[in-house]
């Protein structure tokens, strides 16, 4: 009877949160001090956690291999810190040479697709995409484009120069992280140890069970995000996208966004095709949904399996809020925060409210 109404109960607990949410966007900005803390603050434990969850099976595999726990994590600590040094003296300054050569050439690029406007419009080509009440010419298209190089060029500014003064607080994550990997796992232990008795075998259930969604999840979306940037690389490569490198890391780092970060990234990838020619910006496009069609029927059912059993929907609803309410951070972390609630108050409701609840 319990498992017949899982659906009634999942939808009332979904439109509960729906409603949570709702109250919570609309006082958010009694909220909005705290929540610029919680970010400041949480940042480098998200780190540490996001890291925790990575790096923790190599921990183990060295611990069955007869190595001490705290010398396996020094080990991982020497080869991570190698490829740090590889990565900042190989392919940071690659990156940031186009960073920088990208932000400079925004009015050129904005003139480029401006030429490449003015081509399709002469050749009617627009005309037939907009209706009579659209076709204005080109202006209106350049003012929007315009628009989104200046948000752009704004993003990806903002984005480094967060990088760079965040370098601090970088350094703490490091530490935090070694305690999470050394200490880690014994924190579920007094977790379940501070329940009462009589409930202990639930709470150890419910930290398993977000313990191991928390692990296949983000190492999930790791390799996904992976996957996806190397597809698209070899891709843009391919094509002679200009800025290739570039686009994909953000492409990368976007895609932890769900649904949303893959169009976001898309945009520019599109606007820096359009200003070689419209068979690069086609050829673009076509890359972007190859990859994103490998990604979403072969890689990702191999590596989330259904573990996470999520409505889109439901995810599109819990991104848009939490984009309202806290930002890029609050939109990456939603899905899991969602789902650890999820297991809690199912596994609440089926101790204290299952029973009543079929008596109704």
């Amino acid at each position: 009877m319990f498992t017949t109404n899982k659906a009634l109960r999942l939808g009332m607990f979904i439109a509960l949160l729906l409603l949570i949410i709702f109250l919570v966007y609309k006082v958010n900005f009694v909220f909005h001090p705290f929540i610029v803390l919680v970010q400041v603050v949480a940042i480098p434990l998200l780190l540490s956690i996001f890291f925790y969850y990575l790096l923790r099976p190599l921990v183990q595999l060295m611990e069955k291999n007869k190595i001490n726990r705290t010398l396996a994590i020094l080990i991982i600590y020497v080869i991570f810190s190698v490829a740090l040094v590889w990565f900042l003296f190989s392919k940071w300054p690659l990156l940031y040479e186009q960073l920088i050569s990208f932000l400079d050439s925004v009015p050129s690029l904005l003139n480029a697709v401006g030429e490449q406007l003015n081509k399709l419009e002469k050749s009617g080509f627009l005309s037939s995409l907009l209706s009579p009440a659209e076709n204005h010419g080109t202006s209106t298209i350049t003012d929007y484009l315009n628009k989104g190089f200046s948000f752009l060029s704004n993003y990806l500014g903002g984005l480094f120069s967060f990088i760079s003064g965040f370098a601090v607080i970088l350094f703490t994550f490091p530490i935090l992280l070694f305690f999470m990997l050394k200490e880690g796992e014994k924190f579920g232990h007094l977790l379940v140890r501070a329940t009462p008795t009589r409930y202990q075998k639930d709470s150890r259930d419910i930290i398993s069970g977000i313990d191991r969604m928390l692990s296949g999840f983000i190492v999930g979306r790791v390799i996904v995000n992976i996957s996806l940037g190397i597809l698209m690389y070899i891709g843009f490569l391919i094509i002679g996208l200009p800025y290739a490198f570039l686009l994909t890391a953000i492409s990368v780092i976007a895609n932890f966004i769900p649904f949303f970060g893959a169009i976001l990234s898309a945009v520019p990838i599109l606007i820096v095709g359009l200003t070689q020619s419209p068979a690069i910006a086609l050829w673009s496009l076509v890359i972007i949904l190859v990859a994103q069609q490998v990604q979403d029927n072969l890689i990702a059912p191999y590596v989330f399996g259904k573990k996470l059993d999520i409505h889109p929907l439901t995810t599109i609803i819990l991104v848009l809020a939490a984009g309202n309410i806290g930002g890029i951070i609050a939109m990456i972390i939603i899905i899991p925060v969602y789902m650890i609630i999820k297991i809690i108050t199912l596994r609440v409701f089926s101790l204290f409210f299952a029973e009543k609840w079929m008596q109704l």
